[in-house]
C-alpha cells in the first residue's frame, strides 16, 4: 500500500474527501488487523473506525522517516488495546472460560505440510476459535512481535500469564491442525 504525501497533507488540513480516500486504502489493511483482535465483524468494524479517527486526529504526530503503514498499524493496535482495557470489567463478568474444557495433549504436527495444506484464511478462523485472551496474546507476540513483558503491561497481567495463554494457544492450534488434516487425509 503506497500512500501519497499530499493525500496525507490534505488530510491535516481537514479535506474530507482526502479522508475518505485515505479511509478507503487503509480499510483492507486495517480491517485485517482489527478481525485478529475481535471474532465479531460489526466489533471489529466499530474498533477500525475508531482507531481511524484517532489516526486522522494524530496526523500531526506521523512523521516521514517512519512507513506509514506501520504508523497506522501501531495507531490502531493500541485503540485494540485501549478498547479492550475499557471492555475488560464487563467482559470478564460475562466471558468465563473454563479451562478444563480445554485438555491441551502434547501433540505433534508436520508445519511444513500444515503450510502447504492450509491458506491464510484458513488459518486465520482456527485462531479466532481460541480463547479471547489468549487470542490476543497470540496475535501480539506472533504476529505482531511484542515481547511478554509489553504484552504483559498492555494486557494488565504478568509475563508468566502471558507466556502460558501463548503455551495455550499454540497447543490448541497444533491440535486443530492436526486434527483437520488427517479429517483431510480421509477424504
Amino acid at each position: 500500500m503506497q500512500i501519497d504525501p499530499q493525500l496525507i497533507k490534505d488530510c491535516k488540513k481537514g479535506d474530507r474527501k482526502a479522508q475518505y480516500n485515505l479511509y478507503r486504502l487503509c480499510y483492507p489493511m486495517l480491517m485485517g488487523v482489527c478481525l485478529r483482535y475481535h471474532k465479531q465483524e460489526s466489533d471489529a468494524v466499530a474498533v477500525l473506525n475508531e482507531g481511524f479517527l484517532k489516526i486522522l486526529t494524530k496526523l500531526d504526530q506521523f512523521r516521514s522517516e517512519v512507513p506509514f503503514q506501520a504508523w497506522i498499524k501501531r495507531v490502531m493496535i493500541n485503540t485494540l488495546i485501549d478498547d479492550y482495557r475499557k471492555n475488560r470489567k464487563v467482559k470478564e463478568l460475562i466471558e468465563y472460560t473454563d479451562f478444563q474444557d480445554y485438555q491441551l495433549t502434547e501433540s505433534q504436527i508436520d508445519w511444513n505440510e500444515a503450510d502447504k495444506q492450509f491458506d491464510a484464511e484458513q488459518l486465520e478462523r482456527f485462531i479466532q476459535k481460541l480463547p479471547s485472551m489468549s487470542q490476543k496474546v497470540f496475535n501480539l507476540f506472533a504476529i505482531d512481535g511484542y515481547t511478554h513483558k509489553e504484552i504483559g503491561e498492555m494486557l494488565g497481567i504478568s509475563d508468566g500469564t502471558s507466556k502460558w495463554h501463548l503455551s495455550s494457544a499454540r497447543k490448541k492450534l497444533a491440535e486443530w491442525l492436526k486434527r483437520a488434516m488427517n479429517s483431510s487425509k480421509v477424504i
